[in-house]
């Protein structure tokens, strides 16, 4: 019997239950959207979420969410299995997987293409190859790969034109400081499973071994180098705000509160200095409504000077990424590794 795919009321109702496991935060600033744009948040989440999880192994986990990374074993070949998956919702085909069969529903519906896509793989297929970032320009990298391209694609299916470039690279900056947030909150978790995004150059500026820099003697420098990757954050979330502007009232909603609730996991990491790992970070639900309430005052009133001068701070522009993205995906095409 021919598989089929499911129908899109049955793939929103799993992206639906998706997104309420996998990210509180993401969920809660979901339903400030309209009906038909909720439902393709989701879907687009799922398809991300199901990756992060099928290249990780683990379960509700990775820069989306919380959980314990599985076994690394085969992990080339669970990225295979993402871009062969993909590459078939994008045609059209049934996938026997609801996350992937709704990512071909929203592409549909929003123009995504499989460049963006494979912008997004790429980052998986960094991290088959147990690769670290050397430089900052690796680091950010990673962060486009992994949160910036994701921005671009949540971009189009709030309705931004494909052709609005501008508009496209604020959306990328959001997906590049929530990446940034998650990488100082994340540290700990991150050095237990093997791994650190942090610079390597950055590192050894620091006369931090690589691969030690949780231990307590490094940890002045290692806050120091949290500190600089969230500046590099603020200058992102700055930018964020000023696109956001140019959204309808209840996106521009949406994008400020889920910009409020990401960003202040990453100042809360900064404010605690050298405790920013005894726990978790996190926003509380009472903490998660106070942003809902500010974003929606802020939604009345265009960014001002302020916000201005530290987007003028970004370092990184979505071109630059993008150019280091293109090569990735020909070396992708060509089956060949990343690093």
């Amino acid at each position: 019997m021919t598989a089929e795919i499911p129908s899109r009321a049955e793939l929103v109702t799993h992206a639906q239950q998706a997104i309420g496991r996998g990210s509180k935060s993401f969920s809660a600033a979901s339903r400030l959207f309209d009906r038909e744009t909720r439902e393709r948040v989701w879907l687009l989440y799922a398809w991300c979420r199901a990756c992060d999880d099928l290249a990780d192994a683990q379960d509700f986990g990775g820069p989306l969410g919380v959980g314990e990374l599985g076994s690394q074993a085969g992990a080339p070949e669970r990225v295979a299995i993402i871009r062969e998956k993909t590459a078939q919702a994008l045609a059209g085909e049934p996938t026997g997987d609801p996350a992937f069969d709704g990512l071909g529903v929203v592409a549909r519906e929003c123009r995504i293409t499989q460049d963006h896509c494979d912008d997004v793989i790429a980052g998986f297929v960094l991290d088959a190859a147990d690769w670290r970032p050397r430089s900052e320009g690796d680091m950010m990298e990673y962060c486009y790969h992994v949160a910036g391209a994701v921005g671009v694609m949540m971009a189009l299916v709030m309705g931004v034109a494909p052709t609005d470039e501008d508009t496209l690279e604020r959306a990328c900056d959001l997906g590049l400081a929530f990446q940034l947030a998650n990488i100082v909150r994340d540290l700990w978790e991150d050095d237990a499973a093997g791994r650190c995004y942090l610079p390597i150059e950055w590192l050894v500026e620091e006369d931090i071994a690589p691969g030690q820099h949780m231990k307590p003697i490094y940890r002045e420098g290692l806050v120091k180098l949290v500190g600089d990757a969230c500046t590099i954050a603020r200058a992102h979330e700055a930018s964020a705000r000023i696109g956001a502007a140019r959204l309808r009232p209840r996106h521009r909603w949406a994008v400020l509160a889920a910009t409020g609730i990401y960003g202040g996991i990453a100042r809360k990491v900064e404010a605690a200095a050298d405790h920013a790992w005894d726990h978790r970070a996190h926003t509380t639900k009472l903490e998660k409504l106070g942003w809902l309430i500010q974003s929606g005052i802020a939604t009345l009133s265009k960014p001002g000077a302020e916000c201005e001068a530290q987007a003028a701070k970004r370092r990184w522009t979505m071109a630059d990424l993008r150019e280091r993205a293109s090569r990735n995906r020909a070396l992708m095409a060509r089956q060949e590794p990343l690093v």
